[in-house]
């Protein structure tokens, strides 16, 4: 089994809800919130996002100490992320949310990456940067957090060839997306009234895999 790691964190705005988020993005992260504190369980394995998701639903939850007949709301991050990880996530989340009869609330993966980090007072722009792979990154840049405690972008996620890459400063190359993070930013989206990201998943690229053309025409 892959190694799966647990962590609390104090998230006050959550009130009274009970939130379950969940991202593939990056290894597998699953947290459920509620009563003021989340519970983030993790495995960093970037591929196997499949067998550990089922596992890491029932684990955050019997950590958390709550039922998951209690859930009010169900975020996915969306990455970016690569088409065969992300979409597993993606996919638990809507399974969930279904089942409870709730809408799936979507949230960009990076700003759950970046929250710590301005929240820790970084005052000149961070910038997460993802291994894309395929000489590839994954890179999003941030200005601050706004008046909800939201992550403000400067630049929205997008590809960035590895040849000739820039860092800056406020680097961020973070080895998971924390599901916690997901839970504490779906809360203040909530509070402020704010919308949340589109529904579509930030692969920004064609999969590996791609679908067969049409056979051509047999002439005689």
């Amino acid at each position: 089994m892959t190694d799966i790691s647990v962590r609390s964190v104090e998230a006050p705005e959550i009130g009274q809800q009970v939130i379950l988020a969940i991202d593939t993005s990056l290894g597998t992260s699953v947290a459920v919130g509620s009563a003021g504190g989340v519970t983030e369980v993790s495995s960093d394995d970037p591929r196997g996002h499949a067998e550990v998701i089922g596992t890491l639903i029932e684990r955050a939850f019997a950590e958390h100490g709550v039922s998951p007949q209690l859930v009010t709301h169900v975020v996915a991050g969306m990455g970016p992320g690569p088409f065969t990880g992300l979409r597993v996530g993606i996919a638990a989340a809507n399974a969930f949310a279904f089942g409870r009869g709730l809408a799936t609330l979507p949230l960009v993966s990076h700003d759950a990456a970046v929250l710590e980090a301005l929240e820790s007072g970084a005052t000149a722009g961070v910038r997460i940067v993802q291994d894309a792979k395929r000489r590839e990154l994954f890179v999003t840049d941030y200005r601050s957090l706004d008046w909800a405690g939201i992550p403000e972008r400067a630049a929205e996620p997008h590809l960035a060839p590895r040849a000739g890459f820039e860092s800056v400063a406020n680097e961020l190359w973070p080895e998971r997306l924390p599901a916690a993070a997901l839970v504490r930013l779906a809360a203040r989206h909530l509070a402020a009234g704010r919308a949340f990201a589109p529904e579509h998943a930030l692969y920004l690229r064609l999969p590996d895999v791609m679908q067969p053309r049409a056979p051509k025409p047999v002439t005689p």
